[in-house]
This record gives structure tokens, sequence and C-alpha cells, in this order.
């Protein structure tokens, strides 16, 4: 009998061949199938499938994906997830909230920390969503003056007496430290600490240009009483320029106030002569911030521009009077003050130059709706009825910028490679509940949040169980850049670390506000 070799070589080729599709096949723990896919970076703004593999983007085709588990996204926007600059409320129960408006990394980055590690390790194996932290010189200020503050800012000398040679030099060694720590850069409070000299703020500028760190600050001035906003945006930029220190500038439209527009035109003209200077806004005509704060010392009326009458005590919702004023400024607690024009904040959220950042914190259910509602309210209200800006911009705003501000290059975009942080929203339906009377109300439209290729939030409602959070951190040189994740510590700078202003994702870690975190601000 003769042997048909051609025709058993054909077959088993076949075979060869299918068994070798089979598993390619099956090769995704997730596909997100036929969703919308926009992404800021590439512009990309088609209907696409997205295969996740290992916490990461491992495909973006237009053919058919298969996998472990599948998302139909038909008629969502599959955009990468919101990235929160500003948000004090670190804790599982903030997170939560976070993670219903399509959050998936909150930044502490304003006021910060004085003890790196600890505030780290105190949130290991406990985060829903990614979270980081600078080192804070208002509490740098707290430990070096002794401020009896319990609370987010000095209250004491630590706000208003100015420091001497030798206790610049003990808060320049308490920055470097955290620093080396792996803090993600430099935070002031310069409106809260108005004892702090222009000579100290520029030495810790110094310290944060060596380490190439972003210097996140609220600003000494607002508003147009003098000395103004102007005044204090140009204090800042005139450090960034001597020193190098990358700039970012917080909650432009609470500082700015009327004075906003003109704030944004320095801003980019700075940008233009090559300052690396960058802003944030968030989408409300309202601040909140600590009654018992030096921001509230005699003549606070003409700067805020506002009476006690547009101030509303937080833990009640009532309207003060001079006397409510006085009494819960000598208990202290939060506040809530009506005073920022609808034109400047809808100016803000449309300019080019301007992140959306919540500068959210909510406490037992307690606080500023930004804390549930910023990304929502700016994609359902800014975006789709008001019109101020087109959804690929407004997403960039939320993701890509923020990422580079931090020097995140794997997060705030939809790309192979990227880590798998995702929100999928109806562009249609997406709006925000939360009021200053119900602050928590979770928002609609974001149907599913992806935090490393987990699912935070599906069909609408948070999943139970998982902690997917890692932390956000620089490298440092000199020290080992390590991803302890499932239990594994690996060396790769690569992976875990971006250049230059780099952060890793490490193992989840979570949520017990320590060190000066832990309030919400103007």
């Amino acid at each position: 009998m003769k042997t048909q070799w051609p025709s058993i070589v054909w077959r088993s080729a076949l075979l060869l061949a299918s068994a070798m599709a089979a598993p390619a096949q099956e090769s995704y723990d997730l596909v997100i199938r036929g969703g919308r896919v926009m992404d800021p970076e590439s512009k990309l703004d088609a209907v696409r499938n997205v295969g996740i593999r290992a916490g990461r983007i491992a495909a973006i085709r237009s053919t058919p994906l298969a996998g472990k588990q599948t998302i139909d996204a038909a008629g969502l926007v599959v955009a990468p997830g919101f990235i929160d600059l500003h948000a004090h409320g670190q804790d599982d129960e903030n997170h939560r909230y976070q993670a219903r408006d399509g959050v998936t990394t909150a930044l502490e980055l304003e006021i910060g920390t004085l003890d790196v590690d600890a505030w780290y390790a105190a949130r290991e194996g406990k985060r829903l969503i990614h979270s980081g932290v600078t080192v804070g010189h208002p509490p740098a200020r707290i430990k070096v003056f002794k401020d009896p503050s319990r609370a987010l800012v000095p209250t004491g000398d630590g706000a208003r007496r100015a420091a001497n040679e030798e206790e610049i030099t003990l808060m320049k060694a308490a920055i470097e430290k955290g620093l080396q720590q792996g803090a993600l850069g430099l935070g002031f409070g310069l409106q809260y600490t108005p004892g702090a000299s222009r000579w100290e703020v520029l030495e810790l500028f110094r310290v944060a240009a060596r380490f190439n760190a972003p210097v996140f600050v609220h600003i000494r001035h607002m508003g147009d009483a003098e000395p103004d906003a102007l005044t204090a945006v140009g204090e800042v930029m005139a450090n960034a320029a001597i020193t190098g220190a990358p700039l970012h500038i917080v909650h432009i439209t609470s500082s700015g106030l009327k004075q906003t527009p003109r704030l944004l035109q320095t801003i980019a003209e700075a940008r233009a002569r090559g300052v690396d200077v960058t802003t944030e806004c968030y989408p409300y005509e309202a601040a909140m911030t600590e009654l018992q704060s030096t921001l509230f010392d005699p003549g606070w009326q003409k700067v805020l521009g506002i009476d006690v009458d547009r101030v509303e005590w937080v833990a009640t919702g009532e309207r003060l009077t001079q006397a409510t004023f006085a009494k819960y400024r000598k208990q202290g607690g939060m506040v809530i003050m009506h005073m920022i024009p609808p034109e400047v904040a809808a100016l803000a959220i449309a300019h080019p130059q301007t992140m959306i950042a919540s500068d959210g914190v909510i406490t037992n259910g307690k606080g500023h709706p930004r804390g549930a509602g910023t990304y929502a309210r700016l994609l359902g209200r800014y975006v789709r009825e008001q019109k101020a800006l087109p959804l690929m911009d407004a997403l960039a705003k939320a993701t890509l910028m923020p990422a580079n501000r931090v020097g995140l290059a794997q997060k705030g975009r939809v790309r192979v490679g990227a880590d798998a942080d995702v929100t999928l929203f109806d562009a249609a339906r997406v709006i925000d509940n939360a009021t200053f009377k119900e602050p928590t109300l979770a928002s609609n439209g974001i149907e599913y949040v992806l935090v490393s290729g987990t699912a935070v939030v599906s069909k609408g409602a948070l999943v139970g169980g998982v902690m997917p959070g890692r932390a956000v951190r620089r490298a440092v040189q000199g020290r080992l850049a390590e991803w302890r994740g499932a239990g594994l510590k690996r060396q790769r700078a690569g992976r875990v670390f971006c250049p230059r202003n780099s952060a890793s994702t490490g193992r989840p870690e979570s949520g017990i506000p320590t060190g000066g975190t832990g309030a919400g601000k103007l």
C-alpha cells in the first residue's frame, strides 16, 4: 500500500496550527468587546475589542478576541481610568465614592504627609484603587514648630511664625527624606502657612529640584484683593524658573476667583517660554476648607468676596451667622464656601491648560459633592449638556494630562502595554447625582471600572471582596525599584517605574488617613 505522505503532512500541519491557535484565542483574562475606545494620546476614537492580560492591555483590535471573561461594551465609551491629582480622601469610604465616579488612581499631592514610608505601609493590601502621596511642607511645619493642630494644616506657630535658619534646615532635611522614600513630589499649602518666608519656600523648591520632583502648590493669596492671586502665582513661578522644579498650581478657580482668566493667561505665557507649570480645577462653584485655618483670619470677607451667609457648616448643612461663625471657628471643622463665579468655573474647565481634579474628601458621609461626582459632572454637565468642550478633550484632562504631570507613562492611556486601568461609561447617560445636601450619591452612567484589570465597578455597582489598588511612588536614584504583587518581589524598573518623574505600581495599599492627610481644602 502506498503511503500518502503529502496528505499526512498537510493534515498534521493543520492539527498543529489548530492546537497553536486554540490557546491564543483564550489567552486574555478579560475582553472588552465592541466599545467605543477613546485614547487621548493617540486620538483613537473607534469601535474596538480590548484584550487584557496580567493587569495590562495586551491587544486592541477590530477583529474578535476571546478571553476567560467578557464585558459587552456596545454603546459604552472605553476610556483610560480617571486620575485624580487632588484627592484628600484616602480611605476605603472615599475610594468607594471615587471608584463609582470612574477614578482608578487618587493622589494626595497638595498637602501630603511627612513620614512617606509609614503612609504607604498603613495602606498596604487594603486599597480599592491606586494611590500615592507627596511629602508635605504643612506637616513639616507642624512637626518642626510643634504645632498643636491635629487636622490637615497648622493652626498655631506652624502657621504663623517665621522660621529661623535652623528650622528651615530641619524642614529641608524632612522634605529630602520624604523624597528619598519615593514621595511623588513636594506639597505646599502656602495660604495656610502665612508665616513661611519667601526664602523658606524657595529653599524647599531647591530640594525638590535636586530630585526633579514636581511641586504642588496652593498659592499664598487669592482673588483680586491685594496682595492678590497674581502676585502669589508670580512667587511660585519665579521659584520654578530659578530652581528648575516642575510646578503645578492647584484649584486655580478657588484661588483665582475673578482673577482666574488672568492667571490662566499668565500660566499659558509662562509655558510658551519654557516654564514647566501646569494647573487644575474642579467643576463646582463652591470650595471647602477648615474653618479654624488662617484663611478665615480677620479680613477674609474681602479676600473671598463673600460673607458668613455664603459659608455652610458641613456637619449640619446650615448657613452661618456671625454667632455661629465664631462658635464653629473655635470648635473647628469643615465649611463649604459658595464663592466661585459660574462663568469662571466654565472658563477654567474648558481652558486647554487645566486638568480636572476633585480636591475631594468625605468623612462619614459628610463633605463636598466633588468627592463623589467630579468626573461624571464634567462629562454629563459640561461636555454633553453645556457643550463647553469636546469629549476627547475632557478625557485628556482627566487622564493623559494628570498622568504626564506625575510621570505615569503606563496610565492615562488605552494602548497596548499600558496598565489596564479602564473606565467604561455611557456618554448619553453619565451624570453626577451628589449634592451639597447628599454628597455621597453615586454618579449614573459609570458602568464598569477596572483597576489593574480587575473590576471594582460592574454594571454600575461596586464589586465586593477585591482590593486591586497599588502604591504609586517615584523612583529615586539609588533606591531599588520593586513591584511587590501577589507575594512576589520583582526588580523591574521598566515595568514599575517611569523615567524621571516615575511611579510604581506596588502591591495593593489602602486606606487609613495618617500623617498630614484626610481632609479637603479649597
